[in-house]
């Protein structure tokens, strides 16, 4: 649905833009950095870092401006009122108990996808994940076996569209950021109806997803397992885990 510009409340996507702001590269910013990174000017970016911290959003030291908890009740609302995160979870965590395995469940949001579900009760597969895969996080879609089963089940025109206005970044240097051969990619994954990334968005990780429909076939998130190269062979792909997720696909497709 359209919406009518006069019902547009620009201050608010200011604020929302601010907050977006800060990541993982940047965990504190000054006015003068969130002026950069929204497009905003530096005293406007002030104004809404001074309003955020009232609001008990930020934290600040008078200079710099950083995230507060707070800001995880926008993220604790949704888990708690989404009913995708509460109908997966249990699957997650039989999985993981299954398996010894970590599992995640995610969604694409424009360049990126982001875990909304994640297995509890199981350590991660290998001692330490750079970039982290927490609930909540944000990966680059083009380098997340995730990421490529989401963008493979898009109508290829949005898919064009969207590979058009993305820049394919270069994470490790195994990430794919030719267009061309990116697209090919896709459309591979889009004929198997499963993807398997390995060392594109960390070193030594391996990750291998599948779509997770409903029963009118609509996709709306992608289930993974993530390990190493040794976990995730080409034997143990075969023999364990492609089977395991298609088979987790199947039982929840009644349910989503």
């Amino acid at each position: 649905m359209r919406m009518a510009k006069a019902d547009f409340i620009l201050g608010l996507a200011k604020g929302l833009a601010v907050l977006e702001a800060f990541d993982t590269e940047r965990q504190r910013l000054n006015a003068t950095l969130a002026a950069q990174r929204t497009g905003l000017t530096r005293a406007a970016a002030r104004r809404h870092l001074l309003t955020l911290a009232e609001l008990a959003y930020l934290e600040t030291d008078g200079a710099y401006f950083w995230l507060s908890p707070r800001v995880l009740r926008l993220a604790g609302s949704y888990l708690a009122s989404s009913r995708l995160p509460r109908t997966l979870q249990p699957t997650l965590n039989r999985l993981a108990a299954q398996t010894q395995a970590a599992f995640s469940a995610v969604v694409l949001d424009g360049a990126e996808c982001v875990i909304v579900a994640r297995s509890a009760g199981v350590a991660e597969p290998v001692r330490l994940l750079a970039y982290g895969l927490h609930l909540g996080a944000r990966l680059p879609a083009h380098a997340t076996s995730t990421g490529r089963v989401l963008l493979a089940n898009l109508p290829v025109a949005v898919f064009d569209a969207w590979l058009q206005g993305c820049e394919l970044a270069r994470i490790t240097p195994h990430t794919e950021v030719n267009a061309g051969q990116f697209s090919a990619m896709i459309a591979q994954v889009r004929r198997e109806d499963h993807s398997l990334a390995r060392d594109a968005h960390e070193l030594g990780i391996h990750a291998l997803a599948v779509p997770l429909r409903n029963m009118q076939g609509q996709t709306l998130a992608a289930l993974n397992v993530v390990g190493t190269a040794e976990q995730l062979s080409a034997a143990m792909l075969e023999r364990q885990w492609l089977p395991l997720l298609q088979q987790a696909a199947r039982e929840l497709r009644p349910l989503l």
